[in-house]
This record gives structure tokens, C-alpha cells and sequence, in this order.
């Protein structure tokens, strides 16, 4: 079944392709003018604001906290009755060394508070606290799509897989562009999305 969507489409592939396009090159275009950096991190508000750049030309639900539960194969996310107090608690939660800021993440994962695109903003959103307490970001393009679903699969009851996998990626190139469009285009990747690459984006192609 398709997501009713702005743009009226209902081929699932097709949604896919024009989805992949219009948010990839709207997450280069908060990274290149700096406008990621003014989001409040690590609270829901200011993921919220990166999934609302990424999807608003798309969904009526960007941004928008669902009102729906979800599953995901067999995990059932954060029911949404309860959404508002888990998000509240994860804004609470410290973020000062690594570890913090994963375990952070691993809840934001479990709370899933969109209808769609929680992987990818969040992954943006995971980087922007890494960037702000420690100088570093995830270098996406060094992780493996199928030890990180893994182990994001895994982290609900352990944790130590991802903070593992994560950590050996790590990079102190904050501020390069193309670390960040190889990263974007790594964190499509693991949710199937492949058509595009984001520096061709940015080229015009």
C-alpha cells in the first residue's frame, strides 16, 4: 500500500524514487547552508525540524509526531499512546560522552515517532549530536548495511554491537561535504534506497 502523499503518486516505486530524490537533495541543502546547525540536539524538536526539511514537500506528516502504532518485521515500536512521555524522557536523557549519546539513539529508534523516514533523519539527527559534544560524526559510508541493521535490531536489549560499530567509524570531519553526501547516501542505502547519489544531485544531474 502506497503512503498518501502531496504528490498524488500510488506507485509504491515510484513515490520511492521521487521520495529518495527530493529528500536527499533537501538534507544536502541543510548541510550546505548551515541551517542543521541551528536545530535544537538531541530532543525530538529538533528532529523533528530535520524530518520536517527532509518530507515536507512530500507528506502532510512531516515533522508530525505520529498518531498511529507501528511495527517493523516483528519489533513494535513505542505505541502512540505513550509517544509524547517516551520523547520527553529520551530529550532528558545526558549525551555527554559516546556511550551516552548512543544509548540516546537507541532509544530515538525505539520511539520511531514518524509515520515514515525515522531512520534517515535520525542518523542525521545522531550526527548532529556526535558534531556538538565531540567534534565527531559517523562516517556512514564505513559501515556495513547489514551489520548495522543487525545491531540496530539488536539494540533494544544490547547495545554493545552498535555503540562497537559505530565507534570504529567515527571522523573528525565534521564539516566536509563530501564525508556527509557519502554518509547520506550510505544511511538511504540501508532503508533500499539506491537510485541516486547525492553529489550527482548536487551536480544538477
Amino acid at each position: 500500500m502506497t503512503l498518501e502523499n502531496k504528490l498524488g503518486i500510488t506507485s509504491s516505486s515510484e513515490l520511492a524514487r521521487v521520495e529518495e530524490k527530493i529528500s536527499k537533495t533537501r538534507a544536502l541543502k541543510l548541510f550546505e547552508t548551515g541551517l542543521l546547525d541551528t536545530f535544537e540536539v538531541g530532543t525530538y524538536e529538533g528532529l523533528s525540524k530535520i524530518h520536517k526539511n527532509l518530507f515536507e514537500e512530500i507528506y502532510d506528516f512531516a515533522g508530525k509526531m505520529r498518531n498511529v502504532n507501528i511495527t517493523k518485521r516483528s519489533f513494535r515500536f513505542v505505541p502512540a499512546i505513550y509517544l509524547k512521555t517516551a520523547l520527553g524522557n529520551i530529550a532528558k536523557m545526558p549525551q555527554s560522552t559516546f556511550d551516552e549519546i548512543i544509548e540516546k539513539y537507541v532509544e530515538m529508534n525505539v520511539a520511531h515517532p514518524f509515520r515514515e523516514g525515522n531512520g534517515r533523519s535520525a542518523r542525521i539527527w545522531l550526527d548532529s549530536i556526535l558534531k556538538k559534544q565531540l567534534r565527531l560524526v559517523v562516517d556512514w559510508s564505513n559501515v556495513d548495511k547489514e551489520d548495522y541493521l543487525l545491531a540496530m535490531e539488536r539494540s533494544p536489549v544490547r547495545d554493545v554491537e552498535i555503540k562497537v560499530l559505530l565507534k570504529a567509524a567515527l571522523t573528525d570531519k565534521i564539516n566536509d561535504s563530501e564525508v556527509f553526501m557519502k554518509g547520506i547516501d550510505a544511511s538511504y542505502h540501508y532503508e533500499g534506497y539506491n537510485v541516486y547519489k547525492t553529489e550527482n544531485l548536487k551536480n544538477g544531474q
